[in-house]
């Protein structure tokens, strides 16, 4: 689900980020794959192109967003995203945008800290009779010698 902001050219980011649509390139081009005709007369796929370097984005979102090991970043720091999963143009424009979105939102999703734990002593209790109970079916797999004491 697309936010647009207030104002209809803008992305809605965050309360308090946005990016403006002039900032975004967004170049019709023709899908690939499966569709007949449809696919080969019609420009319904959608290329966006955003550069992260010279956009309006508050310096973390910029520092987070070039830090990410992502496919859809370029080395120059530019994020591009191919839509055309849709048959119309306007579609896969929503699609586009809103993939732009979802990826900026993620660079700000904080992830709680693990804290690591110890076994309990019932836990370390039940392995060791584990253990054992495992050796012992293992021994009695071993060769029965016929010589007598």
């Amino acid at each position: 689900m697309m936010i647009m902001s207030d104002t209809a050219n803008s992305l809605y980011i965050s309360n308090r980020v946005s990016i403006s649509l002039d900032e975004i390139e967004l170049h019709p081009i023709r899908a690939r794959g499966a569709g007949g005709q449809n696919v080969n007369k019609v420009s319904s796929a959608i290329h966006l192109r955003f550069d992260i370097r010279s956009s309006s984005l508050p310096e973390a979102y910029r520092h987070r967003l070039l830090a990410l090991k992502d496919k859809r970043i370029s080395r120059d720091g530019v994020i591009v995203i191919k839509a055309q999963q849709h048959r119309t143009q306007e579609r896969n424009r929503q699609a586009a945008l809103e993939r732009l979105q979802i990826l900026i939102r993620s660079v700000f999703i904080s992830r709680s800290k693990r804290i690591p734990t110890r076994p309990g002593k019932a836990a370390k209790q039940r392995r060791l009779s584990d253990k054992s109970h495992r050796s012992k079916i293992k021994g009695l797999r071993s060769k029965v010698s016929l010589e007598r004491d």
